[in-house]
C-alpha cells in the first residue's frame, strides 16, 4: 500500500462526503451576493484540511487506547503502518493549510480559526474525564457551517447558530450510538461515554433526545431564514432517516452500527445540503 494511501485511510478522506456540506449549508445561508467559486474552493480546502488534522491527531491521542481495541488495533497507527512522527508532521501540515485557507478566505475567518483549532485539537481528549464528550465533539462540527456562513458573508450573526445547535445535536446523538460498541472497552479502561454512564437503553434514550430537539432546530433555521417548502420537505427526509438510523442500530451488531453511522449519516448530509440550496434559491 502507498503512503499516501495509508494517510488517506487513516484520516478517513472517503468520509469528507459527510462533513463537507455542514461547511457548504452555512455558505449557502451566507450568500449576500453571487456565488464565488473562490470561496467555495477556499471553504472546501478549509474544511478538508480542518478535519484531516482532526482525524490524525485523534489517531495520535488515542494510539494507546486504539492499540488495546479489538475494534481498533489494525488502524494504521498501532498496526506500525505509518510511523508516530509521520503522524505528527501530517497533523502539522493539515493545520497550516487550514490557517492559510482562513487567512485568504477573509478576515474574520481567520481571526476565528484559532477556536476551530482549540476545538479540532482538545475534543479527543474530553472522553477521558466526561460523558459529555459526545457533545464536545458535536460542538466540534457545528463549527463547519458556522465557518461556511463566515466564509461567505463575513459575519457570524443570525439564525445561523441554529443550524449549529442541529448540527451539534445531531453529531452527538449518533456518536453516542457509535459508542454502544466500546461501552465494555471504555469501562474497562476508565473512559467515559454516556452509554457508559447511562447504561445501553439510556444511551438509546439520550440520543433519540438530542435528535429530536436537533431537528426542532432545524425546522427553526428553515423558519428563520425564510425557505421556500423544499427546505420543509427537505427536513422531513432528515427526519425519516434519523428514524431508520434508531432502527438500524444494534448494540450487539457493529456492522448494523456502522451502516447507521456512515452510510445513513452520509445520506443525510446530502439531503441537508440540497434541503438549503432548494430552499434557498427556488420555491
Amino acid at each position: 500500500m502507498s503512503s499516501l494511501k495509508k494517510f488517506l485511510n487513516m484520516i478517513k478522506v472517503e468520509h469528507s462526503i459527510f462533513a463537507l456540506p455542514f461547511a457548504y449549508v452555512g455558505m449557502i445561508l451566507g450568500l449576500k451576493g453571487s456565488f464565488s467559486w473562490r470561496v467555495f474552493l477556499l471553504i472546501t480546502v478549509a474544511m478538508v484540511s480542518a478535519r484531516s488534522a482532526a482525524m490524525a491527531l485523534n489517531r495520535i491521542i488515542d494510539l494507546k487506547y486504539d492499540a488495546l481495541n479489538e475494534r481498533t488495533k489494525n488502524r494504521e497507527l498501532p498496526a506500525g503502518k505509518i510511523k508516530l512522527r509521520d503522524a505528527y508532521f501530517f497533523s502539522f501540515l493539515s493545520i497550516v493549510i487550514f490557517e492559510l485557507s482562513t487567512y485568504f478566505i477573509n478576515d474574520l475567518a481567520f481571526k476565528l480559526s484559532p477556536i476551530a483549532l482549540f476545538f479540532v485539537i482538545t475534543y479527543s481528549y474530553t472522553k477521558r474525564f466526561t460523558s459529555l464528550c459526545h457533545l464536545y465533539l458535536g460542538a466540534t462540527d457545528a463549527i463547519a457551517p458556522l465557518g461556511g456562513y463566515v466564509a461567505a458573508s463575513n459575519s457570524i450573526n443570525g439564525p445561523i447558530w441554529y443550524i449549529a445547535l442541529f448540527v451539534m445535536l445531531w453529531i452527538a446523538g449518533f456518536d453516542i450510538l457509535y459508542a454502544l460498541q466500546d461501552r465494555e472497552f471504555d469501562k474497562e479502561h476508565g473512559l467515559h461515554s454516556i452509554p457508559v454512564s447511562f447504561g445501553i437503553k439510556g444511551a438509546l434514550w439520550i440520543a433519540r433526545v438530542f435528535h429530536i430537539i436537533g431537528f426542532g432546530f432545524l425546522l427553526f433555521a428553515i423558519k428563520l431564514f425564510n425557505l421556500s417548502v423544499f427546505a420543509y420537505a427537505g427536513a422531513l427526509i432528515v427526519a425519516f432517516l434519523l428514524v431508520v438510523e434508531h432502527k438500524l442500530v444494534d448494540p450487539n451488531d457493529p456492522k448494523r452500527i456502522n451502516l447507521a453511522f456512515f452510510n445513513i449519516n452520509s445520506y443525510i448530509s446530502i439531503v441537508l445540503f440540497f434541503t438549503f440550496l432548494l430552499g434557498k434559491f427556488y420555491g
